[in-house]
C-alpha cells in the first residue's frame, strides 16, 4: 500500500470573525470552510443543576449553499446525519476538558459550513477547539473562571483508501466519494485517540491497512496541531 497524500490540505484559521461571541473563527481546510463560534450561557441542563460542574455541547449546520445542489434548511429539526455529527463534535471537546473547572455554565460551538467539499465534521472538530481556546481565555481574563479547564488540544481528520490501494489524508468530496475506505480520526494533542470511525464502502479492510490509516492520520494531524496552535500564540 502506497501513499498518495499524508498531509492535509491547506489549512488556515481566521479567528475573530464574530464580534459577538466569546471565540469565533472560520477554519478552512482546502475548499471547506466552517464559521464557528463559541457562546457562554451562565446555566447549565437540568440534570446538572446544582452539581457544580459545567456544560459542552454543540450545534452543526450546513447552509443551504454549501455543496453542490442546494439543500433544504432543516426548520423542522435536526435530520439524522446532522444529529450524529453534532454529537461527535460534542463528545470529542469534552473529552479534553475538566467540567469540574467550568463552574455551572454551558459552552455552546456552533459549527455552520459555508463550503462543502470534504472533511466538514472533522474541520468542524478541528476549528471548535481554537473558538473554546479563545471562549476559555476571555472567561479567564474576566475572572469567571479561576483556571483553564482544557487538559490538551483536539484535532480531527478524515483519512482514506482509494481505488488504486493509495492513502489519502484530508479528502476532498471527489476523493471521499470514490474512496473504498473511509475514516474520520479524532486524536488530542499528545497523540491519544478520542473517536475512530471506519467503514469499508466496498471491500473490508485488514488489519495492516487499518495500521497503516491510523499512522498517516497520525502524522497528518501533527499539521493540524501546528496550525491551530500558530494562531493562538498570535491571539
Amino acid at each position: 500500500m502506497s501513499i498518495k497524500r499524508d498531509t492535509p490540505r491547506p489549512i488556515k484559521f481566521t479567528p475573530h470573525i464574530n464580534p459577538y461571541a466569546y471565540g469565533s473563527v472560520m477554519a478552512e481546510f482546502g475548499n471547506t470552510k466552517v464559521h464557528i463560534t463559541a457562546s457562554v450561557q451562565e446555566s447549565v441542563p437540568p440534570f446538572l443543576k446544582g452539581k457544580g460542574q459545567g456544560w459542552l455541547t454543540a450545534e452543526y449546520a450546513m447552509l443551504p449553499s454549501a455543496t453542490h445542489t442546494r439543500s433544504d434548511r432543516e426548520r423542522k429539526g435536526a435530520s439524522g446525519r446532522t444529529q450524529e455529527i453534532q454529537r461527535l463534535i460534542g463528545r470529542s471537546l469534552r473529552s479534553v476538558v475538566d467540567m469540574s473547572k467550568l463552574g455551572e455554565r454551558t459552552i455552546m460551538l456552533d459549527c455552520d459550513v459555508i463550503v462543502a467539499d470534504g472533511g466538514t465534521r472533522t474541520t468542524s472538530i478541528s476549528g471548535a477547539y481554537v473558538a473554546l481556546e479563545m471562549a476559555v481565555r476571555r472567561l479567564m481574563k474576566e475572572g469567571l473562571l479561576k483556571s483553564n479547564p482544557i487538559k490538551e488540544g483536539l484535532c480531527a481528520i478524515s483519512i482514506g483508501i482509494n481505488s488504486n490501494n493509495e492513502i489519502i489524508a484530508d479528502l476532498n468530496y471527489e476523493e471521499d466519494s470514490t474512496c473504498g475506505t473511509d475514516m474520520n480520526i479524532v486524536m488530542t494533542s499528545s497523540g491519544k485517540f478520542v473517536e475512530v470511525q471506519g467503514t469499508a464502502e466496498k471491500e473490508p479492510f485488514s488489519m495492516d491497512q487499518l495500521t497503516s490509516l491510523l499512522n498517516c492520520a497520525q502524522s497528518a494531524l501533527k499539521v493540524v496541531v501546528k496550525e491551530q496552535q500558530a494562531v493562538l500564540e498570535k491571539l
